[in-house]
């Protein structure tokens, strides 16, 4: 597994790199057959370190997990915790689908676009109805069943995810809602 810690605006020494390592690979390893890379990024703020992980698997999946604490081990081990906990969780699902994925999640490349946000009070007519684009990136929407979906949203803290069903290859999405379920749009 391929790791990258780094730090914003701290300096990672080659410690807490050795202990990021041993500690996360075992905590993988246990749960991830062939994780491909890991992502381990700490900051500080106020008075408290944050720790954001992010795991790759070679099925497609992403894990991540993020922690805070007031010393930057500690931090990093409640984020491992975390990450355990939820690889823990999906290798549980797959186990009771009973279906494990031999080939790899196809993904497909989209644009993304990150909109500008309305600054006015509300009370004033917008210039025009073109909306003001700030950003524009690359995306991937990967060929999942609903319930990778799902457990992919889940495993990632988002929202929302688009995918393209591999029932009937259309656009879909999950979502999850305000009662705390999860909604589903076939189109």
């Amino acid at each position: 597994m391929r790791y990258q810690i780094s730090g914003k605006q701290i300096d990672i020494g080659d410690a807490l790199q050795t202990h990021v390592q041993d500690e996360l690979g075992a905590a993988v390893a246990k749960y991830a057959e062939r994780p491909t890379d890991a992502l381990v990024i700490f900051s500080k703020s106020a008075s408290e370190f944050v720790c954001e992980a992010t795991v790759h698997l070679s099925t497609g999946l992403t894990a991540q997990a993020k922690a805070h604490s007031h010393e930057i081990y500690s931090a990093f081990d409640k984020c491992c915790d975390k990450m355990e906990k939820q690889l823990r969780r999906y290798k549980r699902r797959l186990k009771d689908h009973h279906r494990e994925r031999l080939q790899p999640v196809e993904l497909s490349g989209a644009s993304s676009y990150i909109l500008a946000s309305d600054s006015g009070d509300g009370d004033s007519e917008p210039e025009s109805l073109q909306p003001i684009i700030v950003a524009e990136m690359e995306t991937r929407i990967p060929a999942l069943s609903v319930g990778e979906a799902v457990m992919q949203m889940e495993l990632s803290g988002l929202p929302v995810l688009v995918f393209r069903n591999e029932g009937n290859k259309g656009l879909n999405v999950v979502y999850r809602r305000d009662d705390g379920n999860i909604g589903w749009i076939d189109p």
